[in-house]
């Protein structure tokens, strides 16, 4: 007893301290910390910045309409992309859906779902949302086959809108193709608009077709810059077909 009564006496503050300790991780088990976070809120309370709960309300109110704003600008973008797809104001065009397109030739052809019995023809003029996407190259009955402008047999004489320096613009089998300039200083920057020439024989002027990327004035024989092409090719769901005739 003498024993119990001397260990106690030398131990009971350490066995205190423990007990209390395994009594405070059992309640913040048991309340999965909740105390823990009470405590912590009462004693901080006084030096917290005091916001209401209106005030909480309007400010997820403000974020929610900022989302919605930005949703609406690209909305808004889209369709003065489209709007600007234009060939010529007497031309109605003709939507068709894009139903086919060959894994090993994804950036070069695509089929669509409509051909001479809705009035395509060869040669006609393609786009879509963003703007020049190829031309008509066969039609049947029923579907037409278009030859995309990122195909490398694809050129197309393109100027700059801005400085309306000229070029051959070549596809490359990706969403980028080289435009090779005519003049050997030519005023251009990355950003810069680039559309349809009035030199080309194979499509209306003006259709945009992409925006600078990248520009090399040391490339031999002639200046080269990377175009973006402004609509995307790899993911092609409709396009719009127009009548034209080559010019000549």
């Amino acid at each position: 007893m003498e024993s119990i009564r001397s260990w106690w006496q030398r131990y009971s503050f350490q066995t205190a301290v423990v007990t209390v300790g395994i009594g405070v991780a059992w309640v913040i088990r048991q309340t999965q910390g909740v105390a823990i976070m009470e405590t912590y809120q009462f004693l901080s309370r006084p030096f917290q910045a005091t916001v209401s709960k209106q005030e909480l309300l309007q400010d997820a109110q403000v974020r929610e309409l900022r989302y919605r704003l930005t949703e609406l600008e690209s909305q808004n973008q889209r369709m003065k992309e489209i709007l600007k797809v234009k060939v010529s104001p007497t031309d109605t065009g003709i939507w068709a859906t894009v139903i086919g397109r060959g894994a090993d030739s994804w950036w070069n052809q695509v089929l669509i779902g409509k051909g001479s019995n809705d009035g395509i023809r060869p040669n006609s003029v393609v786009v879509a949302p963003g703007g020049l996407v190829g031309r008509v190259t066969h039609v049947s009955p029923n579907s037409s086959q278009i030859l995309l402008v990122s195909d490398p047999n694809s050129q197309i004489g393109v100027v700059v809108s801005r400085s309306r320096f000229s070029g051959m613009l070549k596809g490359q089998s990706q969403n980028t193709a080289i435009l090779e300039f005519f003049e050997r200083d030519p005023d251009v920057k990355v950003g810069d608009i680039v559309t349809t020439s009035q030199f080309t024989t194979l499509f209306p002027e003006s259709i945009p077709v992409g925006r600078i990327k990248s520009i090399n004035l040391d490339k031999q024989p002639s200046p080269e810059a990377i175009v973006e092409f402004s609509t995307p090719l790899g993911l092609l769901d409709y396009v719009k077909v127009y009548p034209f005739q080559e010019k000549i």
